[in-house]
Order: structure tokens, then C-alpha cells, then sequence
């Protein structure tokens, strides 16, 4: 069985730390998920904590996305669901959180890890942080963590990255809004985020929360609309394109490892 992978939370000065990992480049069985989900919520009733910074460890990659050990695994269409609503589940749970969510982008990101960026109130990022909706590949689709990126890419950018699956560097992601800001140094990123997390620390809570839900107005539908499109994708990972996809994509790993 695969490892879980884990989550820490470390709250300092008003800020809370949310960090995770994955021995298979950050990537997110449902465990991790849950765990992340179950992490932000409490945060956002926890008075301690004004601002939160989400990252993972290494200096890898920032998120692999999907396990593709768990996706093989899936075997009905409930079991499908339930997976992907794990990431309909975290990225409501950063949309219903009254604090601001920064994430800390140090290396590639793929599907999933997408969709937690653009579910973030601010992204920063180092130069080689580029991006990816694999999904169609996959012969799924990025339909749960679309809503996320077309909210923030935009419509056009973000039928792009889900056409057209080829890596897009950090300077697209800057340019289309899914960062705010990109640097060339690990120094440079870790200094940004923290003075931005001290600021915000030490805005009013209740004016950052009013903030965040105008920022956030027309996604109450997103409940239902997210649950709707992890039916979707429960229904398509089942296809024999999509297990013959992730079976050869994992024995090309194994010949080059």
C-alpha cells in the first residue's frame, strides 16, 4: 500500500505553517488530502492563526498531483468519486477559510497542485516553478480543479493549459495571474513570503475575512458544482484508456530509474 504521505502545521506569530509531503514528488493520495482539507478548516477557526502559508518540503517538486498508485487502484465508480471529491473537498475548504492562504511555489506542479495554487489568495513562486494540467492525457480532464484555475487564469488561458498538456514555464503562470510574483533565488522567495505573511498577521481579522469573500463572491454554487465534476472524473477513471495510460506511464518510470 502506498505511503500516506503527511502534513505538519506549525503556528508562529499569528502565522501558521501548512506543509506537505510525499515521497513521490509531493504527490496526493487521499489520505493527504483529507488530512490537508481537515488541516485548513481547523485553521480557520483557530483565533491563533491570522494568515496561513501553504508549501511542501524539498526542493523538488511543489505538488506530482494525483497518485497514480490510488488511481489504479480505483476499481467502481463510488471509489472514483470519493477520490476526487478529496480535492473538491481541500480546495473548498481554502475557499470557505476567512483567513488569506499564501502559497509558497518552489518547483513544478502538476493537475492537482495546480488547482491548489490557483486555490490559494496569493501565489509566489521561483523561476522553475512550471505548470501542468495533464489531465485529457490522462483521459480524464481537469474537471475539479477547473473551476479554481479558470477563476483565476481566466477562460482562454486556462482552455489552454487544459488542451495543450505541454509544461508551461513560471513566466506564463505569472503572466496569466496564477502568481503574483516569481524569483530566481530560494532566498529571495522565503524572505517575500514571510514579509507578506507578517503584514497580513497584523491586518484586522474581520476586514480580511469580508476581503476574502468579496474576492471570493459567485463561488457558493461550488459545493455541488465541485461534487458534480468528481462524478465526472469518477466515471472516467474507470476507462481502459485511462489504466492502460497510467500503467505504461509508471513502467517507463520504473526503466528509467
Amino acid at each position: 500500500m502506498e505511503e500516506a504521505g503527511e502534513v505538519s502545521v506549525k503556528i508562529n506569530n499569528n502565522i501558521a505553517a501548512v506543509t506537505f509531503s510525499h515521497p513521490k514528488g509531493n504527490s496526493l493520495p487521499s489520505a493527504l488530502l483529507r488530512s490537508m482539507a481537515d488541516d485548513i478548516k481547523g485553521l480557520s477557526e483557530n483565533e491563533e492563526t491570522r494568515v496561513i502559508v501553504l508549501a511542501s518540503r524539498g526542493e523538488g517538486a511543489f505538488c506530482g498531483g494525483a497518485s497514480f498508485t490510488e488511481l489504479l487502484d480505483i476499481s467502481s465508480y463510488a471509489e472514483g468519486k470519493e477520490f476526487f471529491m478529496g480535492f473538491a473537498r481541500l480546495i473548498n475548504a481554502m475557499r470557505n477559510c476567512p483567513k488569506f492562504i499564501i502559497a509558497r511555489v518552489q518547483g513544478k506542479a502538476v493537475g492537482g497542485g495546480v488547482g491548489i495554487i490557483a486555490a490559494s489568495d496569493y501565489a509566489l513562486a521561483l523561476s522553475t516553478a512550471s505548470v501542468k494540467l495533464s489531465e485529457l492525457e490522462l483521459g480524464i480532464g481537469p474537471f475539479v480543479v477547473g473551476p479554481a484555475v479558470e477563476r483565476k487564469v481566466g477562460k482562454s488561458a486556462f482552455s489552454a493549459l487544459s488542451i495543450d498538456t505541454n509544461w508551461r514555464d513560471a513566466l506564463w503562470a505569472e503572466n496569466n495571474g496564477l502568481y503574483t510574483d516569481v524569483f530566481q533565488e530560494k532566498e529571495e522567495l522565503d524572505k517575500a513570503v514571510l514579509e507578506l505573511a507578517v503584514r497580513l498577521s497584523r491586518t484586522n481579522p474581520e476586514a480580511m475575512a469580508r476581503l476574502k469573500s468579496v474576492l471570493w463572491e459567485g463561488t457558493d454554487h461550488w459545493d455541488m458544482l465541485l461534487e458534480t465534476r468528481a462524478e465526472i472524473s469518477g466515471k472516467l477513471v474507470l476507462s481502459e484508456f485511462t489504466s492502460n495510460y497510467i500503467s505504461e506511464f509508471k513502467a517507463q518510470g520504473k526503466k528509467s530509474s
